[in-house]
């Protein structure tokens, strides 16, 4: 009797996911190279594309450039721990964005100098302000304890860089910034000090990706310079933070995910509402963004923002994480388990101990809602979405031997990590893979160099921690290296 080959229903599975066009990647995977490090590190690895961490910070010089702004790109180091970043900003003179006295010792041990580091987050330590302003790092400043700390140090002859760090309206339950009367006791203590410290501008950061909003408080920061320039402060340049969007799936595949997902589409009928996702489409992303910001006309003024910053003699400076990192990286898992599954609530087995053809298996029966429970050498730690009580929605890419899966019968599963925990799951989307994976086989997980590889990585279960490998283009077959962090 012929058998019908499985074809997954929109009712039982949620549509794909595929990231946008990456022929480099593709090739990547189609080269061999990946099995060969997944058997030579013995689990799951991360590639990095540092070429392509260029080619995003030239996009964002490139509209400065274009705007005739004066401005100022720091990489924000806590995006990614990888050395290789860094050592990128030190030869194509970016300044790093850093938050700890490691991250500070590091960017200056692979030859950022300290002038190009600027210093955030709050409540700083004693010690990473006295290193910030013995190697004359700018220091984004988030209370008025720490100025006063800050410039305390004066008196040892050091004169520290700093900006004061606004909390931007409508954010009063924010724990970040200052209030304007704090504001206004901050610019009054850095005028009495005298000639010692040197107070360079403000600073700002907004979650979320709006634009309007950021121009806004942009133009506002810019009136803050002025006023402090009234004080005999030198006051010119301002911070915009982060907050560049990046665009990893086509728009009509977002919009269908979001308007059709359901529980039955997730292991264990796990729920996800549409604001639990972060918007992986982004109709301005990266460098785009930056361009719409500095060209947006802001309420109740003439020009943009770009012509005002020109006017005022004002240099923007900003902290992009993800957008410089930007398809430069993806994580690698092996597959060592596959489990089949029925329906949710549905025994998988038969009464005499026998068991139905998993579905894409070879004279598998339709069963919409069966599927798969694919188990990788690794755990959902080293997806670091899922710290955000959400999941990296993007679906990987499966990779044979032979390279990328060819067509077959497609075979739904979700992803679950090596752990003992119920909650280490990758993927809970039942992502239908065009064929049924085998032990062996390499999921590759794409563009997640973006806050993804290493948030929140932890040796669980003594789980060596995924190393990172830099790979970089050649004539011939592509090169490759470990990434090189100093000693912490």
């Amino acid at each position: 009797m012929a058998v019908t080959p499985i074809r997954p229903t929109p009712a039982a599975y949620a549509p794909a996911l595929p990231v946008h066009a990456d022929p480099e990647t593709d090739a990547l995977c189609d080269s061999g190279l990946l099995h060969e490090l997944a058997y030579a590190f013995g689990g799951p690895f991360h590639f990095l594309l540092p070429h392509r961490f260029d080619a995003n910070v030239a996009a964002f010089r490139a509209v400065l450039d274009a705007l005739d702004v004066r401005g100022t790109i720091y990489y924000a180091k806590k995006a990614n721990k990888a050395a290789a970043w860094v050592e990128r900003c030190a030869a194509n003179g970016v300044g790093v964005d850093v938050a700890s006295v490691g991250e500070l010792r590091q960017a200056l041990g692979h030859g950022v100098r300290g002038p190009d580091l600027v210093v955030t987050g709050p409540a700083k330590a004693d010690e990473l302000l006295r290193l910030a302003t013995a190697h004359q790092c700018l220091i984004a400043v988030d209370a008025l304890d720490e100025l006063d700390r800050l410039l305390a140090l004066t008196r040892d002859g050091t004169a520290p860089r700093l900006l004061l760090r606004v909390l931007p309206p409508g954010a009063s339950d924010s724990r970040f910034g200052m209030t304007d009367t704090e504001l206004d006791t901050a610019l009054v203590r850095c005028a009495r000090a005298g000639d010692g410290p040197r107070m360079e501008g403000f600073s700002f950061h907004l979650s979320g990706y709006a634009i309007r909003p950021r121009a806004a408080l942009a133009v506002r920061l810019v009136g803050l310079c002025q006023r402090a320039r009234g004080l005999g402060l030198p006051a010119d340049r301002v911070s915009i933070g982060g907050g560049f969007a990046v665009d990893y799936l086509p728009h009509a595949d977002w919009q269908d995910f979001l308007a059709t997902q359901r529980p039955e589409h997730y292991h264990a009928g796990r729920t996800f509402a549409a604001a639990d996702f972060y918007p992986y489409h982004s109709p301005i992303a990266g460098a785009d963004a930056l361009r719409a910001l500095l060209t947006t006309v802001p309420p109740g003024h003439p020009s943009t923002v770009a012509s005002l910053l020109r006017e005022a003699g004002i240099t923007v400076l900003m902290e992009p994480g993800r957008a410089l990192l930007d398809r430069a990286g993806c994580t690698v898992f092996r597959v060592q388990g596959v489990k089949d599954r029925g329906p949710r609530g549905v025994d998988a087995g038969r009464p005499d101990g026998t068991r139905p053809a998993p579905p894409g298996a070879p004279g598998a029966p339709a069963s919409a809602g069966a599927y798969g429970i694919l188990t990788v050498d690794g755990t959902s730690l080293s997806l670091s979405e899922q710290w955000f009580n959400s999941e990296f929605a993007p679906d990987p890419t499966l990779v044979t031997p032979r390279g990328r899966a060819g067509r077959g019968r497609p075979y739904p599963a979700c992803v679950a990590g090596a752990s003992c925990l119920e909650s280490d799951v990758l993927t809970w989307r039942k992502i239908v893979f065009p064929a049924r994976p085998a032990i062996g086989d390499l999921l590759v997980y794409r563009n997640t160099a973006g806050y993804q590889m290493d948030s929140n990585e932890s040796p669980f279960h003594d789980l060596a921690l995924p190393p990172k490998i830099v790979i970089e283009p050649a004539d011939g077959p592509p090169r490759w290296r470990l990434d090189r962090r100093p000693a912490s």
